[in-house]
């Protein structure tokens, strides 16, 4: 695959990237270090309100960090030192300057280095959630950053989201279809979502879920938990 030309928006200079199935970078080591989890998905499918809700639910029974990304500001840690979610020195922002995929997949020097200070400066810990700016389907993680991926779509696009696919839908160790609660006012029938998360993904695992009716992103949680424990 070559890469193809694109922007992101208005004002953002026609740009190119690698083929997004091919990770530039060398996988991490194992060894006495945190487990690294990605969180990626499309602007406005509720990335941080995942984090927010991730925080809550495991934040006092694991020893817990977080690295957002933001282009040109640190919005997203903003809304959750406004929360309250963590301590403030358990929250890292990066602002990276580039489009969201080029500082999780192809240079991840800024979150990579926010990452392993976090873990220098707060000792052990037992979990890192890195939160990528909003993006498109095409959207991974290196393998160089991150353990574990998740993606986050919701159901405001329709139910065509997942038979779309991409990369994101398709390789994401965890696929989140969020705001299950607006399915009945956008028409999406949750049915079909997940008969094309299964066709798309395979034996990878979907979870339907709603921050509105589930403030601790239970499914979710737990299966961060069940990572967690088999690293000890």
């Amino acid at each position: 695959m070559h890469p193809e030309l694109h922007e992101h928006g208005p004002d953002e200079v026609p740009h190119t990237h690698p083929d997004p199935g091919v990770d530039p970078h060398t996988p991490l080591a194992g060894g006495p270090r945190a487990l690294r989890i990605g969180i990626g998905g499309p602007v406005g499918s509720g990335k941080t309100a995942l984090v927010a809700a991730l925080c809550r639910a495991l934040g006092e029974e694991i020893r817990l960090a977080v690295v957002t990304n933001d282009i040109y500001t640190t919005e997203d840690a903003d809304f959750l030192l406004r929360n309250g979610v963590l301590p403030a020195e358990r929250i890292r922002a990066v602002e990276t300057g580039c489009c969201p995929h080029t500082a999780i997949r192809d240079d991840i020097s800024a979150n990579l280095d926010a990452v392993e200070d976090l873990e220098e400066k707060l000792g052990p810990l037992d979990l890192v959630l890195v939160e990528s700016g909003g993006d498109n389907l095409t959207a991974t993680f290196s393998k160089g950053l991150i353990d574990q991926q998740i993606f986050v779509v919701d159901v405001s696009g329709g139910d065509k989201v997942p038979r779309k696919g991409g990369p994101g839908v398709t390789t994401a160790d965890l696929l989140v279809i969020n705001k299950t609660d607006l399915a009945p006012m956008v028409g999406a029938d949750l049915s079909v979502m997940d008969r094309d998360a299964k066709a798309r993904r395979h034996e990878l695992p979907t979870v339907f879920l709603s921050l509105a009716e589930d403030k601790q992103a239970t499914p979710v949680a737990d299966w961060i938990r069940g990572l967690v424990a088999a690293r000890v």
